[in-house]
């Protein structure tokens, strides 16, 4: 059977419907990505969840999401296709660093005339 999506090969086992379509893994997670970076109420969630935890700054990231954050802190400010370029990530890939980034109240985005921004928060 094929992703109805990325039309690869893959098996039943490794199949997954969502909505009435057969997708892969990779295409389903990719799906699921689509939460926002910019929701009030994850916000709200992570960052009380992080200061019962008794984290800061960094603490509790993953690698790459730590390696994106101090890249972003060291330079004050960094466009998405800077920090894509940094790290080799895909538009999808520097997204999923992001949401934690962002909800975590770390990182925002910024416009500047017609350029936007990631830049540290606080």
């Amino acid at each position: 059977m094929k992703c109805s999506r990325c039309s690869r090969e893959i098996s039943e086992d490794q199949s997954y419907v969502h909505q009435g379509k057969v997708l892969c893994e990779d295409c389903l997670m990719d799906i699921g990505l689509s939460i926002k970076e910019c929701d009030p109420w994850a916000t709200y969630v992570d960052t009380h969840t992080r200061e019962r935890m008794g984290l800061k700054g960094a603490e509790g990231l993953t690698e790459m999401e730590k390696k994106v954050y101090e890249f972003v802190k060291s330079k004050g400010k960094a466009t998405r296709k800077e920090v894509m370029e940094k790290f080799s990530l895909s538009e999808l890939d520097l997204k999923a660093q992001l949401i934690t980034l962002m909800h975590s109240e770390l990182v925002k985005e910024h416009s500047e005339g017609d350029q936007m921004y990631l830049i540290p928060i606080g």
